[in-house]
């Protein structure tokens, strides 16, 4: 597909979002199933249910504007996903508290990714005046802002500290 307009990097960002979504969920069940501590491995579990459900959202919005929600393959998702299996899940660990820190660095890096994905989509939206799309996706943008941050009282609030002891 020709990209000519807005809209068409508004459908190929979809289509991109979908299918980083689409692998992050598998990393992250991982993740939560490596992780020790049970508020890390609660939060990772909740991360991949909110993962499903916007995904499901996503491939809404694309029956919207017909088009394959599996058109395109994510290769920047794929290589934090290879990441998160190396370094994460794969890799040998001799302290559980460093193994759970480490899960926290390589979720939230796929955290990020989904975030400048959702950012750009809520701009594209808004300039399209595509009202009901922008709040759909502002929703997600959100919801995963409160992810990352709830990683980030996790890390702070005793994974790091017993990681470092």
């Amino acid at each position: 597909m020709a990209i000519n307009s807005l809209q068409d990097v508004y459908h190929d960002q979809l289509q991109d979002l979908h299918s980083a979504c689409s692998q992050a969920i598998e990393a992250t069940t991982a993740l939560g199933r490596a992780a020790s501590d049970k508020d890390l491995s609660e939060a990772l579990i909740a991360g991949s249910n909110g993962i499903a459900a916007g995904l499901d959202q996503i491939k809404s919005i694309c029956a919207k504007h017909d088009i394959d929600p599996d058109g395109e393959h994510c290769k920047g998702m794929e290589g934090l996903v290879k990441e998160a299996h190396a370094h994460g899940i794969d890799a040998d660990f001799g302290d559980d508290d460093a193994r759970d820190a480490m899960i926290i660095t390589q979720y939230q890096r796929m955290v990020h990714y989904a975030l400048a994905g959702y950012g750009c989509l809520v701009a594209f939206a808004n300039r399209l005046d595509l009202d009901e799309d922008g709040a759909q996706l502002q929703q997600l943008l959100d919801d995963t802002y409160d992810g990352d941050r709830r990683m980030t009282e996790i890390a702070t609030g005793g994974v790091n500290r017993a990681a470092a002891a």
